[in-house]
């Protein structure tokens, strides 16, 4: 595989990333939106929520078996224009099965997508022979922003939610489609070594430790996606303008932690930057339980935001390693995790702090994250390969 096209997978992968950043904003930050649209009950609406990562979950399993027989690229060229089709027709209904099926199309489409995306970047950075994979994290950290700011244009104009997705998706369905004919994967399938054949089962035991870190990674970004306003506002006393503020902080230094973390990976190692982002996502943690008031509490989800932002890709990056030979179905299993983080994180912090309070309640996703310091060594040494700057990039002959 020559180096330009390399180039050209590495792009357009990153603007797949971007795209979905984009989309997946402009969904949660409207759910208020949606729920007052259809007249979803305060009661319903989290059964409405935990169906789309649960149905996620179940096709990020099923993507595993898909990806044998067609590859991660096929199905992400199709899966990420299915999703902003979901999301259109989440803006088109006034039925409550109408946004029942739409947001279940859209979990579906979303769980093939971040699957086949993650497969193809785990891919990718074997083929560069070094990280890079903290680089698609940050497209999508970019787009999230990008797609917080489009839904504040709409709320503010009181745009309806068809008006509001439509132009976005008519731009950016094309875009998806089109960068879609340069997506690779670093070879049509990683490189074998000795004992890992592509044919080889993933030992569940082996991946268990990124398991565990995936899901209090996502415990953790789903405390700050769900709770960070509400915290503000009802225990340090803010504004209902400025408790909309830590949201977009943690946005931009994650944003800010993916597009160094790369060269730290590259100069440290994996090991290194997950055990200080683990320690610095704590920090962050502890900071909002302590502050005295709002500005300080904004400090601390800032803090947690450039922590948090290295584990997860490099997460991925660690299952590509461990199996080699089966990278694909690896990261499909590890995926799932990121749905359950999802599901337990949200009602685990509301339940703590009903029952206790929610200063309390962010001690416990800290303990979590910081639990990730001790499977630190499950990311490799700076000398791993694809994790290092020491080995020179690899090029696949793929015909």
């Amino acid at each position: 595989m020559t180096d330009a096209r390399l180039r050209r997978g590495r792009g357009s992968l990153a603007v797949s990333f971007f795209v979905q950043g984009v989309t997946f904003a402009l969904l949660v930050t409207r759910i208020p939106a949606i729920q007052d649209r259809y007249g979803i009950s305060d009661g319903l609406l989290p059964v409405f929520l935990a169906a789309v990562p649960i149905l996620a979950g179940v096709a990020s399993v099923a993507t595993e078996k898909v990806v044998t027989r067609v590859g991660p690229a096929v199905v992400l060229r199709w899966a990420q224009p299915f999703v902003l089709l979901a999301l259109l027709a989440v803006g088109v209904g006034s039925e409550l099965w109408a946004v029942a099926v739409a947001l279940g199309l859209f979990g579906l489409a979303v769980g093939a997508l971040d699957a086949s995306m993650n497969m193809l970047g785990v891919s990718l950075q074997r083929a560069y022979g070094r990280s890079i994979m903290l680089g698609f994290h940050a497209s999508y950290s970019l787009g999230g922003i990008a797609g917080a700011s489009l839904a504040w244009v709409g709320a503010h104009w009181h745009l309806s939610l068809f008006a509001s997705y439509l132009p976005v998706v008519a731009v950016l369905l094309p875009v998806a489609f089109v960068g879609s004919r340069w997506y690779v994967a670093g070879g049509d399938g990683p490189v074998e070594e000795a004992g890992e054949s592509k044919g080889s089962g993933i030992a569940f035991k082996l991946l268990l430790p990124l398991c565990l870190v995936m899901t209090f990674a996502y415990i953790g970004d789903s405390t700050v996606s769900n709770w960070s306003a509400k915290y503000l506002q009802d225990v340090l006393g803010s504004s209902e303008e400025l408790a909309t503020v830590p949201y977009n902080a943690y946005m931009v230094t994650t944003l800010l932690g993916r597009a160094v973390g790369d060269f730290g990976v590259r100069r440290l190692g994996a090991a290194v930057v997950v055990r200080g982002g683990a320690v610095l996502g704590g920090l962050g943690f502890a900071l909002v339980a302590v502050a005295p008031g709002a500005w300080a509490g904004i400090a601390g989800f800032t803090v947690l935001g450039l922590g948090l932002s290295v584990i997860v890709p490099q997460t991925f990056a660690a299952a590509g390693r461990l199996f080699p030979g089966n990278s694909d179905a690896a990261v499909a299993r590890l995926n799932v995790f990121n749905y359950v983080g999802f599901l337990v994180g949200s009602p685990l912090v509301g339940a703590l702090g009903d029952a206790w309070s929610y200063r309390g309640a962010m001690v416990v996703p800290m303990a979590l994250v910081l639990v990730t310091v001790v499977y630190a060594t499950s990311f490799g040494s700076r000398e791993a390969r694809y994790g290092g700057g020491h080995e020179r990039p690899r090029t696949v002959d793929v015909g």
